[in-house]
């Protein structure tokens, strides 16, 4: 039985930063889901994929898996690659404006 420490990324509705979502701990699966004959459904008899720790911190998370002794990865958030322009909307009519008028 292991555990996943990560940082949950923002929703794609966010467009700014925003609030800082906690760290979480979820345990791997020890046994694979089955899908029920008779409704379709997809379940499980491993009861720990049902719990998720939320931490404040990294630190945290990882002193609770330590101190319960269970073997952890964690996984670092990926930082955004994309580099952003601050731009605002009176810069669309700036006389010193580059490109064209698309309109």
């Amino acid at each position: 039985m292991s555990a996943r420490i990560y940082r949950p990324a923002p929703s794609a509705t966010q467009s700014g930063p925003g609030a800082v979502k906690p760290w979480k701990l979820d345990y791997d699966p020890e046994a694979p889901r089955a899908i029920d004959s008779l409704m379709g459904w997809t379940s499980s008899t491993d009861m720990k994929q049902q719990i998720r720790l939320r931490f404040d911190t990294k630190e945290e998370a990882i002193a609770y898996a330590e101190r319960n002794n269970l073997p952890y990865r964690v996984e670092e958030p990926r930082e955004n690659l994309a580099a952003r322009r601050k731009t605002t909307y009176s810069d669309n009519f700036k006389t010193s404006r580059v490109g064209l008028w698309t309109h």
